[in-house]
């Protein structure tokens, strides 16, 4: 859970502040800057996480701004750095570009932002796609204000209802990389290839699809000899969308 989120200048002067727990003093903020420098004059470089007088400093720097989250608790980091990601990347989708100019300028819609996506600290809806479907620029003038999508409140907040296409089509694309160290004499030290499966769909509504893999794991399990030659693979991250359970029990994707 995050006590507060700040955005500021390179400077460490507040732009915007939001307290949502009310259990660290908006002050602490000051220290974040000297902490800061402090530890790149011991260390060369800056810490995404520092600690200090029992409060959490997370922060992540884009140009010429830094988004900071506060926490007392014993919070995921992770989690924390991964909301501060993403709302960097919604800043983006709505401003165009994240900059110290752009925040002042829209200083009323981050406040409406910053509320729907954590709600006493916690991470909440943070799909620009969704958000933008009833949080506008111009939501203030509207006089009637436009209903919440169901997807705010569905299971399936990447993705919402009604959608249909002529043509039902998938479109996928398998993109890999090939990472070599070689000394001198030829002999391949390290090696390593990194894989991305990228998937373009035009379906109807909410359908199931079940990808499978000539998983070298599976094949294992199951005492089944592959065809051609099984792939292993390693460190693998999925969309929000893919059941991890369900690949745990027999490597499916769906």
């Amino acid at each position: 859970m995050a006590s507060s989120v700040f955005l500021l200048d390179l400077k460490g002067k507040p732009l915007i502040a939001r307290d949502y727990r009310g259990d660290i003093p908006l002050s602490a903020i000051d220290r974040f800057m000297p902490l800061l420098q402090d530890r790149e004059d011991e260390q060369g470089t800056s810490l995404p996480v520092m600690t200090e007088n029992g409060v959490t400093y997370l922060h992540l720097r884009e140009k010429d701004v830094y988004l900071v989250a506060l926490t007392r608790k014993n919070a995921n980091a992770m989690t924390l750095l991964q909301f501060l990601h993403h709302l960097a990347k919604v800043f983006t989708e709505y401003f165009k570009t994240l900059e110290e100019e752009s925040i002042r300028d829209n200083f009323v819609i981050i406040y409406e932002l910053l509320d729907e996506m954590m709600d006493y600290g916690v991470p909440q809806i943070t799909e620009p796609k969704i958000l933008k479907e009833y949080i506008t620029q111009e939501s203030h003038i509207l006089e009637i204000m436009p209903r919440p999508p169901l997807a705010v409140t569905n299971a399936v907040s990447w993705r919402s209802e009604g959608i249909t296409y002529r043509k039902n089509e998938v479109f996928l694309d398998v993109v890999e990389s090939i990472n070599m160290l070689v000394n001198p004499s030829g002999q391949v030290l390290s090696s390593d290839i990194q894989g991305a499966v990228k998937m373009k769909v035009y379906l109807s509504g909410m359908p199931e699809l079940r990808l499978g893999l000539n998983d070298k794991v599976m094949f294992e399990s199951t005492g089944r000899s592959a065809k051609g030659k099984a792939v292993e693979m390693e460190d693998i991250r999925f969309h929000q969308c893919v059941r991890l359970s369900k690949f745990e029990s027999d490597r499916t994707i769906s």
